[in-house]
């Protein structure tokens, strides 16, 4: 059964520096056409695979909240007449600075209850360098409008290992971060990205990077910060308050199929991971023949199914259940898996505790190694 919903709006007022999702600038593109497809994608998707009810969904980009409100409105309408979502976690992302009280009423008019915020940095000097147009202020007014119009389920992203950043300043922006009491956090280290400013700068050796330890200080700092907040780490790069985990993420890292609908999105239907063309004009050209816009189909086998299985399922801090994965695919996860499993418990990367396999402390640390070795 499919109850989730991933939905791609891939224009963006701006690009950062960082960024390598499927985007385009939003001034001069047909927005109001590609809202159009967009809708009849859903209907054409539902139709070929039903479903009795959605339970997540998330809108992300590019940058949803770019989008006028009025658009926001006939986005959100499509949403609803297509998709069988009831109650459930329903998050938008946003810009600071680009969510205004009249986009925020169009989103909580039409069910909308869990918004998530790209801020990666209280920092005004290091926004400017990532290309980021918003400010600090920016951050702290978006989030007090939302909340006084009654949005609670806030959370915001940062990213640390950023060009020149130091372990102190990274420090003043949890400290900053957790000020605002939210019950969600993301917070992810830089990964340099070809197709990407970044990129570019580092090929001409005019990146000025943190080093790999300054790095994990600051993921060691951020661990224990969160810690001391009564914020739980429930995967390696997220945490919350009880009750308040992003359901919507935990349908990817539980390894659960997903609807994916837009411009360059990923789907995972009836065993089967699809991604859409990423230009416009080769997404919707399809769809005008009302043919669904599929430049790659791939069948998962049992083995990678497995594979996905550890490299997501060990992304969460309580890791992957030995019996639910032998109740999945009727075997034993050490049978399948004995010599990548005993190599990481001998290099205290991974621990068995109870029904669990999970990270140890180091493991979180060199977590990428950890998911590597069940990739066969």
């Amino acid at each position: 059964m499919i109850s989730s919903a991933y939905i791609h709006i891939p224009f963006c007022q701006h690009i950062c520096h960082y960024c390598d999702f499927n985007k385009v600038y939003l001034k001069g593109q047909p927005v109001n056409e590609y809202l159009s497809f967009l809708d009849l994608e859903m209907q054409l998707t539902l139709q070929k695979f039903p479903s009795d009810i959605v339970k997540t969904i998330f809108v992300g980009g590019g940058t949803p909240t770019a989008l006028s409100a009025v658009q926001l409105d006939v986005l959100c309408q499509s949403i609803r007449r297509h998709l069988p979502f009831d109650q459930g976690e329903f998050t938008f992302e946003a810009n600071p600075g680009e969510l205004t009280e009249d986009k925020l009423l169009v989103l909580q008019k039409h069910g909308v209850n869990r918004l998530s915020f790209g801020v990666q940095s209280f920092n005004n000097d290091l926004l400017k360098k990532i290309g980021r147009t918003h400010t600090v202020e920016e951050v702290y007014s978006s989030i007090s409008t939302a909340k006084a119009i009654g949005f609670e389920n806030i959370s915001i992203d940062l990213i640390y290992s950023l060009p020149t950043q130091t372990l102190s300043d990274f420090e003043e922006t949890i400290n900053m971060a957790l000020e605002l009491d939210l019950p969600h956090y993301s917070s992810y280290s830089l990964i340099v990205e070809p197709k990407t400013v970044f990129y570019n700068l580092m090929q001409k050796g005019r990146l000025s990077l943190p080093s790999q330890d300054k790095e994990a200080e600051m993921y060691e700092l951020l661990m224990e910060k969160m810690h001391k907040h009564g914020l739980h780490q429930y995967e390696i790069s997220n945490f919350a308050k009880a009750g308040y985990e992003s359901k919507h993420n935990l349908v990817y890292w539980n390894n659960e199929e997903y609807y994916g609908f837009g411009a360059g999105s990923h789907g995972y239907m009836n065993g089967i991971r699809r991604s859409n063309y990423g230009p416009l004009k080769k997404y919707m050209d399809p769809l005008k023949e009302r043919t669904l816009p599929f430049i790659e189909e791939n069948i998962v086998t049992k083995q990678e199914k497995m594979e996905e299985e550890m490299f997501l399922g060990l992304r969460k801090i309580e890791g992957v259940s030995k019996q639910k994965f032998e109740h999945k695919y009727g075997l034993d996860v050490k049978e399948v898996f004995p010599s990548s499993i005993n190599k990481l418990v001998s290099q205290g990367l991974l621990k068995e505790q109870d029904d669990f396999l999970k990270l140890t402390k180091q493991g979180k640390l060199l977590g990428n190694e950890v998911f590597q070795s069940f990739l066969q």
